[in-house]
């Protein structure tokens, strides 16, 4: 058994999980999380991405006390409380989701990629780093168009991206 303590969406959490718990377990089964969704368990489709210490992480290829004090952000903790993150305003805005299985791993890894592209997205950079995250509704299109238009309303400092 591990002792897990780390900081979830701005809360302080532990507890003892079996050595082999998976994050993506820790959050759904012990914290009750369960918009970060379980698509595969091999690091392929990324319905998994949470941000830990700031960058995004497929959460099915971390061990919980890997991730022990560390800080997580999940799907649950990216808006500020009632009003949507910029990228999740876009993805309504601009129909980025079908069945929203594969939607809070898309959104955790867009809004870290615009993180690190604060100048802005082009459509090829976007569908390349979108490539660790599988999405079988929408074929992409409007997923790449909620992304490019969250990265231009952010980089306008219209909408602030949570420091996650």
């Amino acid at each position: 058994m591990s002792d897990v303590s780390l900081v979830v969406n701005g809360r302080k959490v532990s507890g003892s999980v079996e050595d082999r718990t998976l994050l993506v377990h820790f959050l759904r089964e012990h914290l009750g999380l369960t918009g970060t969704h379980v698509g595969c368990d091999t690091s392929q489709c990324g319905a998994c991405v949470v941000h830990v210490d700031g960058k995004a992480v497929k959460s099915c290829t971390m061990l919980a006390a890997q991730a022990s004090g560390s800080e997580v952000v999940t799907i649950e903790g990216l808006a500020n409380g009632a009003e949507l993150h910029p990228v999740q305003a876009a993805f309504k805005e601009h129909h980025g989701l079908q069945c929203g299985f594969c939607t809070p791993g898309m959104i955790m890894s867009a809004t870290d990629m615009i993180r690190r592209h604060p100048e802005g997205l082009d459509e090829a950079t976007v569908r390349a780093e979108l490539e660790g995250n599988i999405c079988r509704c929408t074929g992409y299109h409007n997923i790449v168009k909620a992304v490019l238009a969250a990265s231009k309303t952010m980089s306008k400092g219209k909408g602030k991206a949570k420091a996650a």
